[in-house]
């Protein structure tokens, strides 16, 4: 039995993934603050599914909380630590962009701290496809340089990697950052696409399609992230011996320290991905098409050949088994 501390363990990714480490036989202690950042009552209907398991511990803090996450760390000295808790969504670090400095950095550099002080085996922590803003080249490759965020949300996921790396060189402590392509599927976030058009639709009110319909994103089944982000846990990086400073690659280093993207690798089209859900709703959608929003990217697509080659891992769920799933899910939670 492994001790792991899973941040964020009330919200869409923290609780699938505290579920299935439950089930494998782990021992967790969860992480989640159930702020109101969206409806709290299905944070609470996420934790319900293995609250009473005798091998979960529930802490109701918040990372920006020092005090309370040092007495944690050292009351149950935990081996591992699956950081996902984190103020999500671009849109909203327009509106909001002070909660983002709290809970991304602030609440980031409380837990680098007691994975160094705590001597952890292995630090996993969420970044985001976000961080590669401005670049154009397909597929987004963790080798290629992103320094061009377009949201204060990704900058600090940027920050997020860039802290990471500077306690696994200083401290010797490994780290390991994955970004994360369009989650979706059952027991996902209200802020998400997938889940406001549903309601909508359902509802029969119109649909918001920005960028006119022409995006593409790398929609990821939230069982796959899971999976990925398992199989990366156990896998605790050591230094590249390849690694050159004259020809650095980011997706490594010196230092014990990875990057990996997680993500389908096969981008859908926006009105495709509506397309599909209108048929598994029996319904069709009102669209109100708009320009793109500020901070939004075109097309997202991840290269995830390190992820195979490392941990003999590739995300393949089709976008229509996911919707189903999704839909099937939300009709029966919401009563639909």
């Amino acid at each position: 039995m492994t001790k792991i501390v899973v941040t964020g363990s009330a919200g869409f990714i923290g609780s699938a993934l505290t579920k299935k480490l439950l089930e494998r036989g782990d021992e967790v202690i969860g992480i989640d603050n159930l702020n109101d950042y969206y409806d709290v009552n299905l944070k609470l209907a996420r934790l319900a599914r293995f609250q009473s398991h005798p091998a979960f511990i529930e802490a109701r803090i918040s990372l920006e909380d020092r005090k309370a996450i040092d007495s944690l760390f050292t009351q149950h000295k935990p081996q591992r630590v699956v950081n996902l808790a984190a103020q999500a969504g671009v849109r909203y670090s327009l509106e909001n962009p002070y909660s983002y400095v709290d809970s991304n950095l602030q609440g980031f550099i409380n837990i680098l701290e007691n994975c160094r002080h705590h001597k952890i085996d292995h630090l996993v922590f969420a970044s985001s496809s976000s961080v590669y803003g401005a670049n154009t080249k397909m597929p987004y490759s963790t080798h290629d340089n992103v320094d061009h965020p377009l949201s204060l949300y990704a900058a600090t996921k940027k920050a997020n990697e860039l802290m990471a790396h500077s306690y696994s060189h200083l401290y010797r402590l490994p780290t390991t950052g994955l970004r994360f392509f369009t989650v979706y599927g059952p027991w996902g976030r209200p802020d998400m696409a997938l889940f406001k058009f549903t309601r909508n639709i359902l509802a029969n009110k119109p649909i918001d399609i920005y960028n006119y319909g022409n995006h593409q994103r790398d929609f990821t089944y939230i069982d796959d992230i899971v999976e990925g982000v398992i199989r990366t846990l156990d896998r605790i990086p050591s230094y590249d011996p390849n690694w050159n400073g004259d020809h650095p690659n980011p997706s490594s280093s010196i230092a014990p320290y990875r990057l990996y993207n997680i993500g389908n690798h096969q981008p859908v089209e926006l009105l495709e991905l509506i397309r599909i859900l209108e048929e598994c709703l029996g319904r069709t959608a009102e669209k109100n098409m708009l320009p793109m929003q500020a901070g939004d990217v075109p097309a997202t697509y991840a290269d995830v050949d390190d992820l195979i080659k490392d941990v003999g891992f590739c995300p393949a769920t089709p976008i229509a088994n996911g919707i189903a799933n999704f839909v099937a899910w939300y009709k029966d939670y919401f009563k639909a």
